[in-house]
């Protein structure tokens, strides 16, 4: 078998004019911060943001609402056939949403003397996160530091006239901001500030930015700067959001502390890089793409959708994007990036599918980065689980919410046709990546073992009532964000909720054996999937409650991905009635987290054909903007993180799974990635594997840390691998 040929994939990507909307501007960030560059010679834009901006909303019913006294009588109700009772198992309250994330504000460095006559480029290096626009001589390079949380600009030329100031004035900034600037002349050249406070708050957040300035003059023109015939000029710039004031001062001086020592840009690039390199270049992936694809702008590439190259570039990017999105916090709706204050859906982390899809190849992709930030949103929202679980459900143990603005986990964003407050199956969606990176790892995480432990708490006090055959029943039981066709939303027996709570009870019971029995038994007391009469796995496997095919969740599959309940090797039959349940589910609304969610179980499933079909709906459907950021709706509608972070993940789910003890190569390749080379995945047994295949067959090697004995499954059949710890191991396979 030949190796993918030719000089690699590229890691970048670039275009040949400015950014004109804010969507297509190139991205960078640090998890922490981001910051979107146009790189516009004439007129450049940095819009900064930061994961904490949310704005206060008011509050009101900010909370819970306190139901558990009549959870009893709802569920007598559904037992005895009442399909509609769960309508007014609420307090009545309208829908609220969390607080919307926001951006801070635009850096502007508008620059004189651009007579236009140069050819322009702009683009950004993934293995570094630098984004560069050049035109002639001038040239403007970005990123923001994984090693310092700053975001760190450089602009030269041979002689720079600069008019730099920081502008709230971004789209759809609501009336009442208070804004306050200001400007201040230092030894280095100035120092640039911007206060906004929310309407109606106490919060407000904080912009400071340090110029420092080689050669030329710097005079103040407030409320901002302007620098004349200089050579360059570095700019540093952090955002804090904080009640009351803020010390400028020290932020001013904290700033200047990066500062010491020659060539201070590159001093902090290297600082970043020893960080953020490593990360990126841990997996890659070649599909042997045409060298002249590889070299064009991505938003021509984007315009051939079978192209290997463009799905090596996608891959690369969404790796990129998701890596650059996750510190603080993990990714929200739209990563780490918005240029408009009416964020769609509140920007929020939404949490019963697509901060899910965004963060599943974390494990496989080698990014402990995206399940570390994950794992701190977790732990530091768990008493609000907890309160979840004691109001609602008079439980307790936790109860994740639907959606988080990342400050609170009370769930209080539900209403009649989305009864999200009744979705029990949450928090064991969330800890999956986190049990899939400690079973990658061999590391085990104190904090998801606390986890676990509440959410077996929740089982052990909610699961009671039973059937009239003696297993137990989730009730009320609701699948994301779908109703039975002959029923209300919530439910009984969501295919979802029963794969949660065994999957959650037995991997509590793993981790606490002093209480594995209980759980164990417990889980195996709830009752088993239901295939429909149209051979279906059924989205409720509660007898009468009839399937709604169209629509963009698939959350009654959840026992296929990302879990491994079901899978054609352990569960055949199960497996067959999944397959059929796929392919009668519509696509609704097209959204993109649904094309791919599709493709995921197809891996799962073996269905090459079906993985292909959902990424060309995704590829076909303009799905992504000249970022590479994707968008949820076809024709770039509605700037959203979904298709862009997932992608990679149903890539490598068609070329290699893996679980404790078992690995499957080439699952599901699609036709048009006839060859390539899939490099440095991890796997849930601990091995490291880099696999190639072209028409004539494969090759993998795996890298194992451990000793174990698991199974192994190729297109050639089925066998047992015995694996060494730190002994590699060759497997040569034969033509599929």
């Amino acid at each position: 078998m030949s190796r993918a040929t030719g000089a690699g994939p590229v890691h970048a990507t670039w275009e040949p004019r400015p950014a004109g909307r804010w969507e297509d501007a190139f991205l960078t960030g640090n998890g922490h911060h981001g910051a979107l560059v146009f790189g516009d010679p004439v007129d450049d834009r940095v819009v900064v943001t930061q994961h904490t901006l949310v704005r206060p909303n008011g509050g009101e019913h900010a909370r819970p609402p306190r139901l558990a006294a009549r959870l009893a009588p709802l569920q007598d109700r559904l037992l005895a056939g009442d399909r509609t009772a769960a309508e007014t198992f609420t307090d009545g309250r309208p829908l609220q949403w969390v607080q919307p994330f926001h951006p801070a504000f635009g850096l502007r460095l508008r620059r004189t003397g651009d007579d236009g006559r140069h050819a322009y480029r702009r683009s950004v290096d993934f293995g570094t996160g630098e984004v560069t626009a050049q035109r002639g001589s001038w040239t403007s390079r970005v990123f923001v530091s994984r090693a310092d949380d700053v975001i760190v600009q450089r602009v030269t030329d041979t002689r720079l006239t600069l008019g730099i100031d920081l502008d709230h004035r971004l789209p759809g900034a609501p009336v009442g901001l208070g804004v306050g600037h200001g400007a201040l002349l230092t030894p280095e050249g100035a120092l640039l500030s911007l206060r906004v406070r929310y309407p109606d708050s106490d919060r407000a957040y904080t912009g400071v930015t340090l110029l420092a300035v080689t050669g030329g003059d710097t005079e103040l023109l407030p409320p901002g700067a302007r620098i004349t015939g200089a050579r360059s000029v570095l700019l540093l710039t952090r955002v804090r959001r904080h009640t009351g004031d803020l010390d400028v001062t020290a932020e001013a001086r904290a700033l200047r502390d990066l500062l010491t020592g020659p060539r201070p840009y590159d001093r902090l690039l290297d600082r970043h890089l020893t960080l953020h390199r490593t990360a990126y270049h841990r997996v890659s992936l070649d599909l042997a793409a045409d060298p002249a694809e590889r070299a064009l702008p991505g938003s021509a590439l984007l315009g051939r959708p079978r192209s290997p190259a463009l799905l090596e570039r996608l891959f690369a990017a969404g790796r990129y994007h998701l890596l650059s999105a996750s510190g603080l916090l993990p990714p929200r709706l739209t990563g780490l990036w918005t240029g408009d204050w009416r964020t769609a859906w509140s920007g929020a982390f939404t949490t019963d599918a697509n901060l899910n899809l965004q963060t599943a190849c974390a494990p496989a992709a080698a990014l402990p980065e995206v399940t570390e930030a994950l794992a701190t949103l977790i732990d530091r929202q768990l008493p609000d689980w907890r309160v979840n679980a004691r109001t609602v459900f008079g439980t307790r143990g936790a109860v994740a919410p639907s959606h988080t603005d990342g400050e609170s986990g009370l769930t209080y964003h539900f209403s009649r046709a989305y009864p999200l407050h009744l979705w029990t199956a949450g928090a064991d969606w969330l800890l999956k990546p986190l049990v899939d990176q400690e079973e990658t790892s061999g590391e085990h995480d104190p904090r998801t073992a606390a986890v676990l432990d509440e959410i077996a708490l929740f089982y052990e006090d909610f699961l009671t009532r039973t059937d009239d055959s003696g297993h137990l029943v989730v009730v009320p039981s609701y699948s994301p964000e779908n109703r039975p066709a002959n029923a209300s939303w919530g439910a009984l027996n969501a295919a979802m909720d029963l794969s949660a709570a065994r999957h959650a009870l037995h991997t509590a019971a793993r981790r606490h054996p002093q209480r594995a029995a209980k759980l164990r038994a417990l889980a195996d007391r709830l009752p088993p999937h239901r295939v429909n009469a149209d051979g279906a796995l059924a989205e409720w496997a509660w007898p009468g409650l009839d399937d709604s095919y169209d629509h963009r969740h698939l959350s009654h599959l959840y026992a296929v991905w990302p879990l491994d309940e079901i899978n054609p090797y352990d569960t055949p039959d199960l497996a067959a009635a999944a397959h059929r349940a796929l392919e009668l589910r519509g696509t609704e609304n097209d959204s993109a987290h649904g094309h791919l969610h599709h493709a995921l179980i197809a891996a799962r499933l073996r269905d090459a054909e079906r993985v292909a079909a959902a990424l060309a709906r995704v590829l076909d459907g303009d799905f992504f903007h000249a970022s590479l950021m994707s968008a949820h709706y076809p024709n770039r509608d509605v700037y959203n993180a979904d298709a862009a972070h997932a992608l990679p993940a149903v890539l490598i789910e068609a070329l290699v799974q893996s679980t404790p003890h078992r690995l499957v190569l080439l699952p599901a390749l699609p036709a048009h990635c006839p060859r390539g080379e899939l490099r440095g995945v991890r796997t849930r047994f601990g091995a490291t594997v880099d696999l190639g295949w072209d028409p004539h067959g494969a090759r993998a090697v795996l890298r194992p840390s451990r000793t174990v004995r698991i199974d192994l499954r190729t297109p050639s059949g089925a066998r047992p691998l015995d694996l060494v710890a730190g002994e590699d191991r060759v497997l040569t396979l034969g033509a599929r």
